[in-house]
């Protein structure tokens, strides 16, 4: 189960990047790292051994972010709060 969950971190930094091809490795000792590839270069390592959680911390970091989609009721109540950060208390 602890792979799981750094294999479904790899796959969303793949979908995120389809420029390169990510992959994960685990150490005897149950740490993971990180590998990028280039087509048509071998892979790199990337991270240095990390625990699950640091290791999914780093793989959502890495690459270009995925864009929130804003629905107008998440505009309207942005643009709120906006507004009582600036009125005077």
């Amino acid at each position: 189960m602890r792979s799981t969950q750094a294999s479904a971190a790899v796959t969303r930094l793949n979908a995120r990047d389809p420029a390169h091809r990510y992959s994960m490795a685990i150490t005897a000792k149950g740490w993971f790292y990180l590998l990028r590839a280039v087509e048509g270069a071998p892979a790199e390592k990337i991270s240095g051994e990390l625990p699950l959680e640091e290791f999914v911390a780093f793989a959502n970091q890495i690459g270009p972010k995925k864009k929130r989609k804003l629905s107008k009721l998440d505009i309207a109540f942005e643009s709120q709060l906006e507004a009582k950060r600036k009125a005077p208390s």
